[in-house]
């Protein structure tokens, strides 16, 4: 099994050698499902106790960022000037120059870099692991399920699954993509900026550390167009809600410790918080004002026996998909485990691949409406299944951490 990872521009079967964000949603899973990691800076504790990383990159409208003189500060003392940053020098990805830890991620709005033809290529980091990483004897792991096809979300997304989009950024490897979705702010009731999706989309984990240029899209692609229609569409048809940089960011501690590109390393906490802002300032509306809707989220979800049904949405890149268009899997979870002293995960039939990385996976609840439940994390190599983590007290302790961050503004 592979955790789904981020897809690139220089992908398998790719007709252009320019390497794109990974598509946590659309492109890995056909070989591997990759596990990518986003973590962010701040000296904040997690509901466990724990101390989790909260990455900041200051306000920016129309390409400006402020950034406080004590992160300018020790970005110095990486050698690293905002302004040359901005230039082109987030393109060294020497590794002394590749900041690790959660206080150094910074995120400077560059206007434009993400136009059509570099998000129409974002492919997925191939990471993952072998369906004979698993042992028999860790935890609890119901039968593998059956594969669910995919279901082609009907156009326009929109209107169909608002909250959906993708996550862009680049790599040491390219251009990568993941999936995402706009959730409840309880700082900011119907004003929310709060993205979420997996991890593994915005630090690289125990090898690596922060990914550059993250910004969210929603509603990638509204009119389903095909992917030869694509290469003449224009900004505004590929991006019709805009395009919103992460100013800050938040992942699990144990992912950046423990995340890994093989084996399902760090994926029981491959979850992650993006904040947000636009572009190009906009009309001061909030993403959850700008595209209508956000969903709560629920970290009390009930155990596997009691849930009917979940629904895991995404933009699978990985054949027989190309990564352009939203689809959605729906079956009764089950459970698997990848390690005795970790949380069991959720798992799905879906026959979705790589690029569905960071998708959400929603149920609905007693109250009869949609919560966000889990993201998308690994699946084998060979397409059939994906897997979730389950979200506890260590995943509120990084939601919470991003919508105090904000509470006051």
């Amino acid at each position: 099994m592979r955790p789904i990872r981020p897809s690139s521009t220089a992908r398998r079967g790719g007709s252009t050698r320019r390497r794109s964000l990974p598509t946590l949603s659309a492109v890995a899973l056909a070989s591997a499902l990759a596990l990518t990691a986003t973590a962010c800076g701040g000296d904040d504790t997690d509901a466990s106790g724990q101390s989790s990383a909260s990455a900041s990159a200051g306000e920016g409208g129309h390409g400006k960022i402020k950034i406080p003189d004590d992160l300018k500060n020790r970005l110095k003392e990486h050698g690293i000037d905002l302004d040359k940053w901005k230039n082109g020098a987030w393109k060294n990805w020497d590794r002394d120059d590749w900041l690790r830890e959660a206080k150094d991620y910074v995120n400077p709005i560059i206007e434009g870099l993400w136009d059509p033809d570099r998000m129409r290529d974002a492919e997925d980091p191939d990471r993952g692991v072998d369906s004979g990483d698993l042992s028999a004897d860790q935890g609890v792991t119901d039968p593998t399920p059956d594969p669910v096809d995919a279901q082609a979300v009907p156009t326009t997304y929109h209107a169909n699954a608002a909250e959906a989009g993708k996550v862009f950024f680049d790599s040491p490897e390219g251009t990568m993509v993941c999936s995402a979705t706009v959730v409840k702010d309880p700082a900011h009731p119907g004003k929310s900026n709060l993205v979420w999706t997996a991890g593994h989309c915005v630090h690289a984990g125990k090898k690596g550390g922060w990914y550059r240029n993250i910004a969210f899209v929603p509603s990638y692609n509204d009119a389903g167009l095909s992917t030869s229609a694509l290469q003449t569409a224009t900004r505004e048809q590929v991006a019709p809600y805009g395009v919103w940089w992460g100013d800050w960011a938040r992942t699990s501690d144990q992912w950046i410790a423990q995340g890994g590109q093989t084996g399902g390393d760090g994926a029981p906490y491959d979850f992650a918080v993006i904040h947000v802002t636009p572009e190009q300032g906009g009309s001061g509306k909030s993403l959850e004002e700008t595209v209508g809707s956000a969903l709560p989220v629920d970290f009390d979800a009930p155990a596997v026996p009691q849930v009917r049904n979940m629904t895991a949405t995404g933009y699978p890149a990985g054949a027989p998909y190309d990564g352009q268009k939203l689809y959605q899997c729906k079956d009764k979870p089950g459970r698997l485990s990848l390690g005795a002293s970790d949380p069991t995960m959720y798992r799905i039939g879906c026959t979705m691949t790589g690029g569905s990385s960071g998708g959400g996976w929603m149920e609905t609840g007693s109250d009869g409406k949609p919560a966000l439940v889990s993201n998308t994390s690994i699946g084998p190599v060979r397409s059939g299944w994906l897997a979730g983590p389950r979200l506890g007290a260590v995943a509120k302790g990084v939601y919470d951490s991003v919508s105090k961050k904000f509470a006051g503004q």
